[in-house]
């Protein structure tokens, strides 16, 4: 899988970018994942710091994408890929589904 990775407005450390890489290597490899997008940024009010992580993953298909943000980055980008697995075990139990109903046929 390529992983491409975006800091708007800072230059993102290379921990966080081992980090990010780590979490993403946790997705099912068997979803034929083509690339990562992930985009990071803080809010624009510095009074209540909110750190957010946008992820679009391309996949045969329509495209997943989640945001989230949180105190620190490591929180957004954990919570991003909670919601990715989410979203791909659930496809991929749809499409279980699907071939054991035209199985059944």
């Amino acid at each position: 899988m390529d992983v491409i990775i975006q800091s708007l407005g800072f230059k993102h450390s290379d921990n966080l970018e081992a980090y990010i890489n780590e979490k993403l290597e946790k997705l099912t490899p068997g979803d034929k994942i083509i690339r990562a997008n992930v985009t990071l940024f803080q809010g624009p009010d510095r009074a209540t710091p909110n750190d957010y992580c946008e992820i679009r993953l391309e996949v045969p298909g329509p495209d997943l994408f989640v945001k989230e943000h949180a105190e620190q980055f490591e929180q957004a980008i954990d919570e991003c890929i909670n919601k990715l697995q989410s979203i791909l075990r659930k496809q991929k139990e749809k499409m279980i589904d699907s071939h054991r109903r035209a199985g059944a046929q």
